[in-house]
C-alpha cells in the first residue's frame, strides 16, 4: 500500500473543501488516473481547467505517482 499527498490550491481547494488529502493506493498510478479519482469524489472539478504537478514539477498526466509523492491540483493563474 502506497501513500501520496494530494494538494489543492485556489478554486480547487474551495471545491474539495480542503487544501490537502492523503490517499492510499495499491500500486503506482499515473497522475491523470489519480486526478480522475479526485474528480469522481468532487465532480465540480470537471468544470475547471486543471493543471498538475508532482513533487513541485509540472506534470502532463502520464507520469507515475508512487509512495511518498505529492500531487498538486490547481487552476491556471494569469496576472498582469
Amino acid at each position: 500500500m502506497s501513500s501520496i499527498r494530494v494538494l489543492f490550491f485556489g478554486a480547487t481547494a474551495e471545491i474539495a473543501g480542503t487544501r490537502e488529502k492523503l490517499l492510499s493506493i495499491d500500486e503506482p498510478l499515473r497522475s491523470q488516473d489519480i486526478l480522475a479519482m479526485v474528480k469522481k469524489e468532487h465532480p465540480a472539478l470537471n468544470t475547471r481547467k486543471l493543471l498538475l504537478s508532482i513533487n513541485q514539477e509540472f506534470a502532463s498526466g502520464d507520469e507515475s505517482v508512487t509512495d511518498g509523492d505529492e500531487l498538486a491540483i490547481f487552476t491556471p493563474v494569469s496576472g498582469g
